[in-house]
């Protein structure tokens, strides 16, 4: 079964191959950039899959990370919310 697969794919590339050196220079230029763009599509579009839940579950992650953040010991005044970090300090003397 394999060594079907592996043939097929190697004719195809042949008969690909061959194509190419037939056709003239302009028409060889374009096939080139098509394959590159489509070759930059396909694996654009792999790595996208590939990282797609990787990078949602961190996303998720951080989201709660700054919202646990967010929620410390701080108080609201009116529709603010102050977290004890940004807590009046004493004016701090001035050295001049």
């Amino acid at each position: 079964m394999i060594e079907k697969v592996s043939a097929g794919i190697v004719a195809t590339l042949c008969v690909v191959f061959m194509i190419r050196l037939l056709v003239g220079t302009q028409r060889r230029a374009r096939l080139d950039a098509w394959a590159r763009i489509a070759w930059l599509r396909l694996k654009h579009g792999w790595l996208q899959l590939y990282h797609w839940r990787s990078s949602r579950k961190s996303a998720e992650r951080l989201a709660e990370e700054a919202i646990r953040r967010a929620r410390d010991d701080g108080h609201w005044e009116g529709n603010v919310y102050k977290p004890k970090s940004f807590s009046k300090k004493p004016p701090r003397d001035k050295m001049h």
